[in-house]
């Protein structure tokens, strides 16, 4: 299965010819455009052509295929992905959150808790989405001591759920 990896959110246009200010989600923002062109989830294409940085985390970039600031303005909050494929291995202990979802959860003693959904960062710091096999949600903070292992390649994360965790219609877990 191929896992698209979101780098960016375009926040809008910036001037009159067709740049516009950019969310990156990269560790460098200027490494924005060293994986090849990036997509937005209806399948456009989008080539970084230049970039300088912005404000607050932000860059500005002229995409190859933006020349008006209408079009820029029409694209406002439009989310650009790359493969997972064209990025560089992660460093051991750092994980793309690409790498998580679709990973089956379980418990210390090997019990099926259910399947990471998604992982979300609402300001906080990153949450996992566990979906149990009875389809309802646990919200987990992505900690070490929530998350003691991870195993990629074996499709799997042990979960240490907390005490206060117990059985029953959706779970909120800080």
């Amino acid at each position: 299965m191929q896992r698209d990896v979101l780098l960016a959110a375009i926040l809008g246009a910036h001037g009159l010819k067709g740049e516009v200010r950019v969310k990156t989600f990269t560790e460098t923002p200027d490494n924005l455009g060293a994986y090849g062109p990036l997509r937005a989830k209806d399948g456009r294409a989008f080539t970084v052509e230049a970039l300088r940085p912005g404000k607050d985390g932000e860059v500005i970039v002229t995409f190859v295929e933006i020349r008006d600031r209408d079009t820029a303005e029409a694209l406002k909050g439009t989310e650009l992905f790359v493969s997972r494929a064209a990025l560089p291995e992660a460093e051991n202990g750092v994980f793309y959150h690409a790498d998580l979802v679709g990973l089956d959860a379980e418990d210390r003693e090997g019990r099926r808790i259910g399947k990471v959904a998604a992982v979300n960062n609402y300001g906080a710091g990153d949450v996992l989405v566990i979906t149990g096999d009875d389809g309802q949600e646990i919200l987990l903070a992505f900690t070490r001591e929530n998350v003691p292992e991870i195993d990629v390649k074996g499709g799997r994360l042990i979960v240490a759920v907390p005490d206060e965790v117990e059985a029953g219609p959706a779970k909120d877990v800080e």
